[in-house]
């Protein structure tokens, strides 16, 4: 088994001891680092709220699967970080646009945690498998 970092300067640089992603073969899994909403040009936490943040952090998971060759139709498995879960409704929303109509979703799960990097209001971390 060999390891690949996987790096793109369209999302947030890491900002601790972590790769943004990390691609693993034979068969290639990569394990994206979660996201949160970052605007890669600035490295700052994008103003508003929700649903701008929500924006941002699919934006950065697009960038980051992208870098790896990959798209949101190879995501195998989500994990969705929320500061309060009454916005979960808001954030299925848009997380479940970015999926190809024709793609077979991915398992996931949903936590409410008791606080995020940066006090942001979510974070998403994915698995993607590459076809």
């Amino acid at each position: 088994m060999t390891k690949r970092v996987i790096s793109t300067e369209k999302a947030p640089k890491a900002i601790g001891p972590y790769s943004q992603a990390i691609a693993v073969q034979p068969t290639e899994l990569v394990f994206c680092s979660g996201q949160i909403p970052l605007d890669p040009a600035t490295g700052q936490v994008v103003e508003g709220g929700i649903d701008e943040q929500t924006r941002r952090v699919l934006d950065n998971v697009d960038a980051v699967l992208q870098a790896a060759g990959c798209s949101y139709g190879d995501i195998v498995k989500t994990t969705i970080f929320l500061a309060d879960l009454s916005d979960f409704a808001k954030v299925n929303e848009l997380y479940s646009a970015r999926f190809p109509a024709d793609a077979l979703l991915p398992a996931r799960s949903t936590v409410q945690v008791a606080r995020l990097p940066r006090d942001v209001r979510v974070e998403l971390e994915v698995l993607a498998a590459k076809r």
